[in-house]
């Protein structure tokens, strides 16, 4: 488990539908910092939007009526509400996970954001610094460097990108999983997810998304859902240097030729 210290909470929260709707029930306020608990947890558990213990034990009701310290009865009324309004999932073996956790939380991007801020900073101290000196030795210095707004402008650019990138990154991870979690692969099997996911940087893929999607689907139509046989099929098209789905798709329409088999003469086999 690797905590974070803060999650995202909207603005435009208590605009949404949802909230509205659950603002009209009894025990609305108690039913609402309960949902805000929840996901304060699920960034502490810091799973794709899971809430576990561990990844073998998942978090009780009388578990989370100790942490919330609300009731059992009150705990169990706000996960029935949330669970009836889609804004959690609670499946067989009782794992907690907050719905579409990925679209709202972007931790690595809330990483990325706080690094940049820092280090933009620190270099605009750093020229703020050494231009005040070299102006105190001599009044007629042209400074040539761009000021420090030109740079500042480059660095937010370089920031969207990167904004940019960990979004799209988030698309693929979310589409991976929830295909993962809807055709049988074992939601509870989170090892094996971040295993999988571990392909879409450490690959030689041109569209490692694309490619373990195919991967996924093929293992669907064999009935074999596990993550050693998914791997097995990634590993024999980098071995074939298939590195893109059109390339996968095109060996198996044109498969090479197999020998015809080689038959020893046999007398009484081959008679006319």
């Amino acid at each position: 488990m690797s905590n974070i210290k803060w999650i995202k909470l909207s603005t435009t929260m208590f605009d949404d539908e949802k909230i509205k709707l659950i603002e009209q029930l009894p025990e609305a306020d108690t039913i609402l910092i309960i949902w805000i608990k929840l996901l304060s947890q699920a960034g502490k558990t810091n799973s794709n939007g899971y809430i576990y213990l561990n990844e073998n034990v998942p978090y009780s009701e009388e578990m989370l009526s100790t942490i919330f310290g609300r009731s059992l009865n009150t705990v169990r009324l706000a996960l029935n509400t949330l669970k009836d309004f889609g804004m959690i999932f609670i499946d067989d073996a009782s794992f907690i996970r907050i719905t579409n956790w990925e679209k709202h939380q972007n931790v690595e991007g809330m990483d990325r954001v706080r690094r940049l801020a820092a280090e933009r900073n620190k270099r605009y101290r750093e020229r703020k610094k050494e231009k005040q000196l070299t102006e105190a030795k001599t009044k007629d210095v042209s400074v040539t460097s761009r000021d420090g707004t030109e740079e500042e402008l480059d660095l937010e650019k370089e920031e969207d990108t990167d904004g940019d990138k960990d979004k799209e990154q988030e698309r693929k991870v979310a589409e991976i999983t929830q295909f993962w979690d809807e055709n049988g692969f074992g939601i509870n099997n989170i090892h094996a997810k971040k295993q999988l996911l571990l392909w879409l940087d450490d690959s030689s893929f041109k569209e490692p998304s694309k490619v373990i999607l195919k991967a996924l689907n093929i293992a669907c139509e064999n009935d074999a859902r596990r993550l050693k046989y998914i791997e097995g099929i990634l590993k024999n098209w980098e071995n074939e240097s298939l590195l893109t789905v059109e390339e996968i798709e095109s060996k198996n329409q044109n498969p090479k030729k197999q020998p015809k088999e080689q038959l020893e003469y046999n007398p009484k086999r081959d008679r006319f």
